[in-house]
């Protein structure tokens, strides 16, 4: 790290929101207790951007602020999309949500303004915290041998994952929740590497397992930061599964911790696979020197 590279201002207001977020939920302040999760997140974003670009000169708000706005905008989409898997609870009175929201907004528009506000930080702070563990933690991480991996084998991961990936929403089950959660990387991973895209299964083939490590090191970290938080908001989300669900962790039953970690990997894959359709002239060719980079420019 350079010891001169300076910290950016938006990183002080970040830690700045934190704060004051904290103090205003934990004093009773209603607003903020219902606004909580997207205000407590972008004020982690901000301030782990400015982390980020302390450590390596470099961060999506300061040097590629389009990208993040992009990521921000699959984000939403991605979450909206996860949100079709609870869709079939809604009309069928027999069966329960996988995950309920509570106290929210009673104006549908502005209800909606939370829902997308909130939404559109996870990926963001997903890859940025993933990049801060590629800039620190997993810096000096060396390749390992290439595992060889053909391509009847990735169209053979896409036909699971396409399976997974439908199977929830024909079959409404509350056991197959974990089913969702690695379905779209099984599908959308393997396409990006028949793609040229940068992906998981091709930095696997080169020996590269870094960007996969601060994947599943990012999702770990944000996971318990989002069950903590929300732990303590006033509108917040709870679940309900079938297997050792009153055994918790915040609101979080001990078992969902461990979707997180592929959450993460999840969220990317899905990111890739969008920007790709927007920017054919990506290729993971192009990402071979910085195999630890999450996002595709910086």
């Amino acid at each position: 790290m350079d010891a001169h590279r300076r910290f950016p201002a938006h990183g002080y207001a970040g830690l700045a929101i934190i704060l004051l977020a904290e103090v205003l939920l934990f004093s009773g302040d209603a607003l903020v207790g219902r606004w909580f999760t997207p205000v407590i997140w972008t004020g982690f974003i901000l301030f782990a951007d400015a982390l980020l670009y302390r450590f390596r000169g470099s961060s999506p708000l300061v040097s590629n602020r389009k990208e993040f706005l992009l990521a921000a905008i699959v984000s939403v989409g991605g979450w909206w999309l996860f949100e079709l898997y609870n869709a079939p609870r809604f009309w069928r009175s027999d069966l329960e949500l996988w995950w309920h929201y509570h106290n929210l907004e009673p104006n549908p528009y502005l209800r909606r303004v939370g829902y997308d506000w909130a939404f559109a930080t996870i990926f963001p702070a997903l890859f940025i915290t993933a990049e801060l563990f590629g800039a620190t933690l997993f810096k000096n991480q060396s390749n390992r041998r290439p595992v060889k991996i053909s391509k009847p084998f990735l169209y053979g991961l896409i036909f699971v994952g396409a399976m997974g990936a439908i199977l929830p929403l024909v079959v409404v089950s509350q056991w197959l929740v974990p089913v969702v959660w690695l379905s779209w990387i099984a599908l959308l991973d393997p396409l990006n590497a028949l793609r040229s895209s940068p992906s998981i299964t091709g930095d696997i083939a080169r020996g590269s397992y870094r960007r996969l490590a601060v994947l599943l090191a990012s999702g770990a970290v944000c996971g318990v930061l989002w069950e903590f938080w929300n732990y303590w908001a006033i509108t917040k989300w709870t679940y309900t599964v079938p297997y050792f669900g009153d055994v918790k962790i915040f609101e979080m039953p001990v078992l969902g911790y461990f979707g997180f970690p592929p959450f993460a990997v999840e969220c990317w894959a899905m990111y890739i696979f969008c920007r790709s359709l927007l920017d054919r002239r990506t290729t993971s060719s192009e990402h071979d020197r910085e195999e630890t980079r999450i996002w595709i420019a910086d």
